[in-house]
């Protein structure tokens, strides 16, 4: 049973079996989102349109995929991305994150370890907006000790662009452990 705790964290009591027909629909889906389950069952061939819908149905119920609308940041103005590493003060980096997650400019936050506590994606309009978002505002929340910014001038793949690996996928429907 898979239950959803947080918005973005799904856990298993087991591991969801994924098969290479289950992969080739969720990488239908990311080359086209909108793609109909018709239009799925065509591409791949030797499989029904209830099928690409029941399996359609199984992978999103267990979590395995989710779907949604990606805004295009550069589409709607917001030309600069950068990537924010925070050192933040022992015993407050939830809440320091937590804090930045609020920002509309944020794309994403996630706590790390190593030489920074936080790590923080960036859309901004222009340099100096992004200066201005850096120094002003995340310089300033309480416990953040230092910031070191990098601007992204090109990304060569996103999460949106990801894709099941084939080393999860049994053509059997069997899922492959990661301790094999």
């Amino acid at each position: 049973m898979c239950n959803n705790r947080q918005s973005n964290s799904i856990e298993c009591d087991y591991m969801p079996i994924v098969d290479t027909i289950d992969k080739k629909i969720v990488d239908l889906l990311i080359d086209d989102g909108r793609m109909s389950a018709a239009d799925i069952a065509r591409e791949i061939g030797d499989i029904s349109v209830r099928a690409v819908r029941y399996r359609l149905e199984r992978l999103t119920e267990q979590g395995i995929i989710k779907v949604s609308a990606i805004a295009i940041p550069n589409k709607l103005g917001f030309a600069v991305v950068a990537d924010a590493f925070l050192e933040v003060e022992p015993g407050n980096v939830m809440e320091v994150a937590r804090k930045i997650a609020e920002f509309e400019m944020v794309s994403y936050v996630a706590c790390s370890t190593g030489e920074t506590d936080i790590s923080v994606q960036i859309y901004a309009r222009d340099n100096v907006e992004l200066y201005n978002f850096v120094t002003e505002v995340i310089g300033k929340i309480p416990g953040v000790r230092r910031t070191t910014t990098s601007i992204v001038p090109i990304i060569i793949k996103d999460v949106y662009r990801w894709r099941i690996p084939s080393s999860v996928c049994d053509p059997n429907g069997q899922a492959v452990s990661s301790e094999e």
